[in-house]
């Protein structure tokens, strides 16, 4: 029942998803964790500028924002939005 990866940019605005993992590695690797963006935690887009470029994230209770190239190392498994999850 597990989705296949699929990179952050294509997901949609309003869904959720799980990251499952980076791509990316050195400086930009890093970056991205520091962000809190780890295989585990689960995102919601909750916008995209008018070209698509940057999304928003909502992760844990922040908002932050990525441009394409950035999302583009992240792998996510979307997440059905009528599931009930414990937190």
């Amino acid at each position: 029942m597990t989705s296949k990866p699929i990179g952050l940019r294509h997901l949609p605005v309003n869904s959720r998803a799980r990251v499952v993992s980076l791509k990316a590695g050195g400086e930009l690797g890093r970056r991205i964790r520091d962000m809190g963006l780890v295989p585990g935690v689960e995102i919601t887009v909750i916008g995209r500028a008018p070209l698509r470029d940057p999304v928003a994230l909502k992760i844990h209770d922040f908002t932050l924002t990525l441009r394409n190239n950035e999302a583009d190392y992240i792998l996510v498994a979307p997440l059905s939005t009528g599931s009930a999850e414990s937190e």
